[in-house]
Protein backbone atom coordinates (compact mmCIF):
# COMPACT_ATOMS: atom_id res chain seq x y z
CA UNK A 1 0.00 0.00 0.00
CA UNK A 2 1.35 3.47 -0.71
CA UNK A 3 1.71 6.01 1.83
CA UNK A 4 1.11 9.96 1.53
CA UNK A 5 4.98 10.72 1.94
CA UNK A 6 4.74 8.89 -1.84
CA UNK A 7 2.79 11.81 -3.01
CA UNK A 8 3.62 14.27 -1.30
CA UNK A 9 7.55 13.96 -2.41
CA UNK A 10 6.72 14.81 -6.19
CA UNK A 11 5.72 18.28 -4.80
CA UNK A 12 7.69 20.94 -4.63
CA UNK A 13 6.73 23.78 -2.19
CA UNK A 14 7.88 26.99 -4.00
CA UNK A 15 6.35 25.70 -7.48
CA UNK A 16 3.31 25.02 -5.30
CA UNK A 17 2.86 28.59 -3.12
CA UNK A 18 3.15 30.37 -6.79
CA UNK A 19 0.82 28.45 -8.33
CA UNK A 20 -1.81 29.43 -5.40
CA UNK A 21 -0.74 33.05 -6.42
CA UNK A 22 -1.00 33.20 -10.06
CA UNK A 23 -4.37 31.75 -9.78
CA UNK A 24 -6.52 34.55 -11.37
CA UNK A 25 -9.98 35.93 -11.39
CA UNK A 26 -11.38 33.46 -13.95
CA UNK A 27 -9.83 30.56 -12.16
CA UNK A 28 -11.90 31.33 -8.95
CA UNK A 29 -15.27 31.96 -11.10
CA UNK A 30 -14.93 28.97 -12.37
CA UNK A 31 -14.50 26.99 -9.33
CA UNK A 32 -17.60 29.40 -7.34
CA UNK A 33 -19.56 27.94 -10.00
CA UNK A 34 -18.88 24.06 -9.78
CA UNK A 35 -20.55 21.67 -7.28
CA UNK A 36 -17.36 18.91 -7.47
CA UNK A 37 -14.24 20.99 -6.72
CA UNK A 38 -10.95 19.39 -7.01
CA UNK A 39 -7.39 20.69 -5.51
CA UNK A 40 -7.06 23.08 -8.33
CA UNK A 41 -10.13 24.51 -7.60
CA UNK A 42 -9.12 24.69 -3.82
CA UNK A 43 -5.80 26.78 -4.91
CA UNK A 44 -7.98 29.38 -6.34
CA UNK A 45 -10.04 29.54 -3.38
CA UNK A 46 -7.61 30.04 -0.93
CA UNK A 47 -5.83 32.26 -3.86
CA UNK A 48 -4.89 36.38 -3.24
CA UNK A 49 -7.32 36.22 -6.23
CA UNK A 50 -10.07 35.11 -4.40
CA UNK A 51 -10.80 37.76 -1.78
CA UNK A 52 -12.84 39.84 -3.33
CA UNK A 53 -15.35 36.96 -3.40
CA UNK A 54 -15.24 36.21 0.23
CA UNK A 55 -19.34 37.17 0.31
CA UNK A 56 -20.11 34.72 -2.13
CA UNK A 57 -17.96 32.06 -0.64
CA UNK A 58 -19.46 32.55 2.34
CA UNK A 59 -22.89 32.35 1.13
CA UNK A 60 -21.87 28.96 -0.39
CA UNK A 61 -20.12 27.53 2.54
CA UNK A 62 -23.49 28.37 4.99
CA UNK A 63 -25.57 26.66 2.13
CA UNK A 64 -23.43 23.71 1.90
CA UNK A 65 -23.11 23.59 5.95
CA UNK A 66 -26.60 23.44 6.62
CA UNK A 67 -27.29 21.26 3.39
CA UNK A 68 -25.19 18.40 5.08
CA UNK A 69 -25.47 19.00 8.86
CA UNK A 70 -28.18 20.82 9.67
CA UNK A 71 -28.19 23.61 11.97
CA UNK A 72 -25.92 22.01 13.94
CA UNK A 73 -23.19 22.51 15.71
CA UNK A 74 -21.33 19.86 18.33
CA UNK A 75 -19.00 21.28 21.63
CA UNK A 76 -16.63 19.13 23.29
CA UNK A 77 -13.99 19.76 25.67
CA UNK A 78 -9.96 19.15 25.80
CA UNK A 79 -8.54 17.94 28.98
CA UNK A 80 -5.24 18.36 29.57
CA UNK A 81 -3.38 15.46 30.81
CA UNK A 82 -0.11 16.40 31.29
CA UNK A 83 2.78 18.75 30.36
CA UNK A 84 5.70 16.83 30.41
CA UNK A 85 7.74 16.80 27.45
CA UNK A 86 10.92 15.36 25.58
CA UNK A 87 10.40 17.88 22.53
CA UNK A 88 12.00 20.96 21.61
CA UNK A 89 8.96 22.93 19.78
CA UNK A 90 9.36 26.70 19.27
CA UNK A 91 6.35 27.78 19.66
CA UNK A 92 5.03 25.92 22.18
CA UNK A 93 4.91 26.49 26.08
CA UNK A 94 5.60 22.71 27.02
CA UNK A 95 8.70 22.91 25.32
CA UNK A 96 11.23 20.52 27.15
CA UNK A 97 13.80 23.83 27.31
CA UNK A 98 11.08 26.19 28.96
CA UNK A 99 11.44 25.84 32.94
CA UNK A 100 8.23 25.34 34.14
CA UNK A 101 6.56 22.91 36.58
CA UNK A 102 5.57 19.85 34.96
CA UNK A 103 2.58 17.68 36.22
CA UNK A 104 0.80 14.98 34.59
CA UNK A 105 -2.44 13.96 36.51
CA UNK A 106 -3.04 10.76 38.58
CA UNK A 107 -5.82 8.88 38.59
CA UNK A 108 -7.94 10.91 41.15
CA UNK A 109 -7.44 14.16 39.54
CA UNK A 110 -8.31 13.03 36.37
CA UNK A 111 -11.82 11.78 37.94
CA UNK A 112 -11.83 15.43 39.57
CA UNK A 113 -11.39 16.97 36.31
CA UNK A 114 -14.10 14.92 34.56
CA UNK A 115 -16.36 15.79 36.98
CA UNK A 116 -16.11 19.36 36.60
CA UNK A 117 -16.06 18.79 32.32
CA UNK A 118 -19.45 16.49 33.02
CA UNK A 119 -21.21 19.02 35.41
CA UNK A 120 -20.98 21.46 31.80
CA UNK A 121 -22.89 19.33 29.55
CA UNK A 122 -19.82 17.92 27.61
CA UNK A 123 -19.91 14.11 26.41
CA UNK A 124 -17.19 14.60 23.73
CA UNK A 125 -13.63 14.82 25.57
CA UNK A 126 -10.36 15.54 24.20
CA UNK A 127 -7.12 14.57 25.86
CA UNK A 128 -3.87 16.34 25.63
CA UNK A 129 -0.31 15.85 26.83
CA UNK A 130 2.81 17.06 25.54
CA UNK A 131 4.94 14.10 24.45
CA UNK A 132 6.69 12.26 27.05
CA UNK A 133 6.83 8.51 25.64
CA UNK A 134 8.10 7.33 29.22
CA UNK A 135 5.96 9.54 31.41
CA UNK A 136 2.45 9.59 29.32
CA UNK A 137 3.33 6.77 26.98
CA UNK A 138 0.96 4.54 25.99
CA UNK A 139 0.17 2.66 29.00
CA UNK A 140 -0.63 6.10 30.83
CA UNK A 141 -3.02 7.37 27.92
CA UNK A 142 -4.35 3.84 27.90
CA UNK A 143 -5.46 3.94 31.83
CA UNK A 144 -6.69 7.07 30.86
CA UNK A 145 -9.04 5.95 28.36
CA UNK A 146 -10.67 3.08 30.57
CA UNK A 147 -10.72 5.06 33.22
CA UNK A 148 -12.98 7.72 31.78
CA UNK A 149 -14.38 6.40 28.96
CA UNK A 150 -18.15 5.28 30.25
CA UNK A 151 -18.64 8.81 31.07
CA UNK A 152 -18.54 10.22 27.52
CA UNK A 153 -20.06 9.47 24.53
CA UNK A 154 -16.54 9.40 22.38
CA UNK A 155 -13.03 10.21 23.14
CA UNK A 156 -10.29 11.99 20.86
CA UNK A 157 -7.00 12.24 21.90
CA UNK A 158 -3.92 14.41 21.03
CA UNK A 159 -0.54 13.26 22.28
CA UNK A 160 2.60 11.86 20.18
CA UNK A 161 2.49 9.90 17.13
CA UNK A 162 2.18 6.29 17.86
CA UNK A 163 2.51 3.15 15.91
CA UNK A 164 0.07 1.37 14.22
CA UNK A 165 -0.12 -1.80 16.77
CA UNK A 166 -0.44 0.72 19.52
CA UNK A 167 -3.76 2.25 17.85
CA UNK A 168 -5.04 -0.56 17.91
CA UNK A 169 -4.81 -1.01 21.41
CA UNK A 170 -6.58 2.50 22.60
CA UNK A 171 -8.90 1.54 19.55
CA UNK A 172 -9.77 -1.81 22.09
CA UNK A 173 -9.72 0.54 24.59
CA UNK A 174 -12.20 2.68 23.80
CA UNK A 175 -10.74 5.60 21.23
CA UNK A 176 -12.88 7.09 19.10
CA UNK A 177 -10.31 9.54 16.95
CA UNK A 178 -6.70 11.17 16.94
CA UNK A 179 -6.23 14.58 16.49
CA UNK A 180 -2.68 14.81 14.71
CA UNK A 181 -1.24 18.29 13.21
CA UNK A 182 1.71 18.36 10.59
CA UNK A 183 2.46 21.61 12.31
CA UNK A 184 3.92 22.53 8.66
CA UNK A 185 4.77 20.80 5.81
CA UNK A 186 7.71 22.66 4.64
CA UNK A 187 10.46 20.19 5.54
CA UNK A 188 13.30 22.90 6.04
CA UNK A 189 11.22 25.37 8.24
CA UNK A 190 9.86 21.59 10.63
CA UNK A 191 13.21 21.17 11.16
CA UNK A 192 13.90 24.88 12.74
CA UNK A 193 11.06 24.81 14.92
CA UNK A 194 11.36 21.13 15.94
CA UNK A 195 15.48 20.70 16.47
CA UNK A 196 15.07 18.01 19.34
CA UNK A 197 12.81 14.88 20.28
CA UNK A 198 11.06 12.43 18.51
CA UNK A 199 8.93 15.02 17.13
CA UNK A 200 11.98 16.35 15.02
CA UNK A 201 11.21 13.35 12.72
CA UNK A 202 8.72 14.80 9.99
CA UNK A 203 8.53 11.25 8.17
CA UNK A 204 7.41 9.70 11.16
CA UNK A 205 4.94 12.17 11.73
CA UNK A 206 4.09 12.41 8.08
CA UNK A 207 2.45 9.00 8.16
CA UNK A 208 0.62 8.84 11.52
CA UNK A 209 -2.36 9.77 9.54
CA UNK A 210 -1.79 6.64 7.43
CA UNK A 211 -0.86 4.10 10.81
CA UNK A 212 -4.02 5.41 11.88
CA UNK A 213 -6.16 4.30 8.77
CA UNK A 214 -4.57 1.35 8.71
CA UNK A 215 -5.34 0.70 12.36
CA UNK A 216 -9.35 1.62 11.51
CA UNK A 217 -9.32 4.52 13.57
CA UNK A 218 -13.02 6.06 13.59
CA UNK A 219 -11.30 9.36 12.51
CA UNK A 220 -8.74 11.36 11.97
CA UNK A 221 -8.17 14.99 12.65
CA UNK A 222 -5.40 17.09 10.28
CA UNK A 223 -4.17 20.79 10.19
CA UNK A 224 -1.67 23.03 10.02
CA UNK A 225 -0.37 25.96 12.90
CA UNK A 226 -0.85 29.18 10.99
CA UNK A 227 2.14 31.64 11.80
CA UNK A 228 5.44 28.82 10.67
CA UNK A 229 4.98 29.20 7.15
CA UNK A 230 2.79 30.66 4.16
CA UNK A 231 -0.42 29.39 5.53
CA UNK A 232 -1.73 29.14 1.91
CA UNK A 233 0.58 26.35 0.76
CA UNK A 234 0.44 24.66 4.25
CA UNK A 235 -3.36 24.44 3.93
CA UNK A 236 -2.78 23.25 0.37
CA UNK A 237 -0.60 20.13 1.44
CA UNK A 238 -3.66 19.81 4.40
CA UNK A 239 -6.06 19.46 1.25
CA UNK A 240 -3.86 17.31 -0.68
CA UNK A 241 -3.31 14.96 2.56
CA UNK A 242 -7.26 14.98 3.36
CA UNK A 243 -7.93 13.36 -0.22
CA UNK A 244 -5.44 10.78 -0.12
CA UNK A 245 -6.54 9.84 3.00
CA UNK A 246 -10.46 9.38 1.91
CA UNK A 247 -9.48 7.99 -1.28
CA UNK A 248 -7.38 5.16 0.89
CA UNK A 249 -8.86 4.64 4.19
CA UNK A 250 -12.62 5.68 2.81
CA UNK A 251 -14.61 4.51 6.13
CA UNK A 252 -12.63 6.57 8.31
CA UNK A 253 -14.40 10.33 9.17
CA UNK A 254 -11.60 13.60 8.46
CA UNK A 255 -11.63 16.72 10.42
CA UNK A 256 -9.56 19.93 9.65
CA UNK A 257 -8.66 22.19 12.45
CA UNK A 258 -7.04 25.67 11.84
CA UNK A 259 -4.86 26.37 14.91
CA UNK A 260 -3.34 29.86 14.38
CA UNK A 261 0.14 30.68 16.76
CA UNK A 262 -0.91 31.83 20.31
CA UNK A 263 1.43 33.89 22.72
CA UNK A 264 2.93 30.96 24.89
CA UNK A 265 5.79 31.04 27.62
CA UNK A 266 8.84 32.11 25.86
CA UNK A 267 6.44 32.92 22.80
CA UNK A 268 7.65 33.16 18.97
CA UNK A 269 6.54 35.35 17.11
CA UNK A 270 4.50 34.46 13.75
CA UNK A 271 6.51 34.48 10.79
CA UNK A 272 3.66 35.05 8.57
CA UNK A 273 0.40 36.81 9.69
CA UNK A 274 -2.74 35.09 9.05
CA UNK A 275 -5.42 37.86 9.00
CA UNK A 276 -9.29 37.17 10.26
CA UNK A 277 -10.19 37.72 6.55
CA UNK A 278 -8.03 34.79 5.62
CA UNK A 279 -8.79 32.35 8.21
CA UNK A 280 -12.67 33.10 6.88
CA UNK A 281 -11.45 32.28 3.49
CA UNK A 282 -9.50 29.05 4.13
CA UNK A 283 -12.64 27.84 6.45
CA UNK A 284 -15.00 28.81 3.51
CA UNK A 285 -12.50 27.48 0.95
CA UNK A 286 -12.69 23.79 2.93
CA UNK A 287 -15.84 23.54 3.29
CA UNK A 288 -16.57 24.19 -0.85
CA UNK A 289 -13.73 21.34 -1.30
CA UNK A 290 -15.47 19.05 0.94
CA UNK A 291 -19.21 18.86 2.24
CA UNK A 292 -18.90 15.96 4.41
CA UNK A 293 -15.33 17.31 6.35
CA UNK A 294 -15.90 18.12 9.79
CA UNK A 295 -14.63 22.18 10.68
CA UNK A 296 -13.53 22.67 14.04
CA UNK A 297 -12.24 26.12 15.80
CA UNK A 298 -11.14 26.32 19.10
CA UNK A 299 -10.52 29.14 21.66
CA UNK A 300 -7.52 30.23 20.66
CA UNK A 301 -9.82 33.05 18.73
CA UNK A 302 -11.65 35.52 19.57
CA UNK A 303 -15.11 35.63 20.97
CA UNK A 304 -16.11 38.38 17.85
CA UNK A 305 -14.50 36.09 15.67
CA UNK A 306 -15.90 32.59 17.06
CA UNK A 307 -19.40 34.28 16.90
CA UNK A 308 -18.99 35.31 13.40
CA UNK A 309 -18.12 32.14 11.69
CA UNK A 310 -20.13 29.57 13.32
CA UNK A 311 -23.09 30.25 10.58
CA UNK A 312 -20.01 29.71 7.80
CA UNK A 313 -18.61 26.55 7.83
CA UNK A 314 -17.94 25.29 11.18
CA UNK A 315 -19.38 21.92 12.97
CA UNK A 316 -17.72 21.70 15.89
CA UNK A 317 -16.34 24.12 19.02
CA UNK A 318 -14.72 24.09 21.97
CA UNK A 319 -16.04 26.62 25.18
CA UNK A 320 -14.09 26.91 28.10
CA UNK A 321 -11.08 25.51 27.34
CA UNK A 322 -8.49 25.00 29.74
CA UNK A 323 -4.70 24.12 28.40
CA UNK A 324 -3.22 23.29 31.37
CA UNK A 325 -2.79 20.08 33.26
CA UNK A 326 -5.49 20.20 36.12
CA UNK A 327 -6.68 23.55 35.38
CA UNK A 328 -10.70 22.97 35.59
CA UNK A 329 -11.03 21.57 39.12
CA UNK A 330 -7.05 20.35 40.23
CA UNK A 331 -4.67 23.24 39.42
CA UNK A 332 -6.07 26.67 37.75
CA UNK A 333 -2.84 27.84 38.29
CA UNK A 334 -0.37 25.58 36.44
CA UNK A 335 1.14 26.98 33.58
CA UNK A 336 -0.89 26.89 30.18
CA UNK A 337 0.51 25.58 26.88
CA UNK A 338 -0.99 28.85 25.09
CA UNK A 339 -2.85 31.60 26.24
CA UNK A 340 -6.81 31.08 24.65
CA UNK A 341 -8.40 33.90 23.42
CA UNK A 342 -12.32 32.99 23.97
CA UNK A 343 -12.77 32.93 27.77
CA UNK A 344 -16.50 32.92 27.88
CA UNK A 345 -18.26 29.68 29.74
CA UNK A 346 -19.88 27.02 28.66
CA UNK A 347 -22.98 28.38 29.04
CA UNK A 348 -22.70 31.86 27.32
CA UNK A 349 -20.85 30.06 24.34
CA UNK A 350 -24.13 27.71 24.24
CA UNK A 351 -26.46 31.02 24.78
CA UNK A 352 -24.86 32.06 21.56
CA UNK A 353 -25.04 29.15 19.50
CA UNK A 354 -28.93 29.03 20.34
CA UNK A 355 -29.33 33.27 19.62
CA UNK A 356 -27.34 32.65 16.00
CA UNK A 357 -29.82 30.15 15.26
CA UNK A 358 -28.13 26.50 16.31
CA UNK A 359 -29.08 23.73 17.83
CA UNK A 360 -25.69 22.75 20.33
CA UNK A 361 -25.09 18.97 20.14
CA UNK A 362 -23.60 17.55 23.09
CA UNK A 363 -23.35 13.22 22.02
CA UNK A 364 -24.28 12.08 18.65
CA UNK A 365 -22.53 9.13 18.74
CA UNK A 366 -21.65 6.34 21.40
CA UNK A 367 -19.25 3.67 22.15
CA UNK A 368 -22.38 2.56 24.51
CA UNK A 369 -19.58 1.81 27.32
CA UNK A 370 -21.93 1.71 29.66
Amino acid sequence: MSHFKDIFDTYDWDTTLKSIFDKTETDVLHALHKTKRDLEDFKALISPAAKPFLEQMAQLSQQLTKKRFGNTIQMYSPMYLSNECQNICTYCGFSMTNKIARRTLTNTEILKEVEYIKSKGYDHILLVTGEANKTVGVSYISNAIQLIRSHFANITIEVQPLHQEEYEQLIDNGLYAVLVYQETYHRDEYKKHHPKGKKSNFDFRLDTPDRLGKAGIHKIGLGALFGLEDWRADSFFTALHLRYLQKTYWKTKYSISFPRLRPHSGGLEPKVEMTDPDLVQLICAFRLLDEDVELSISTRESEIFRNNIVNLGITSISAESKTNPGGYAVDPQSLEQFEISDERSTEAIAEMLKNKGLEVVWKDWSNNWE
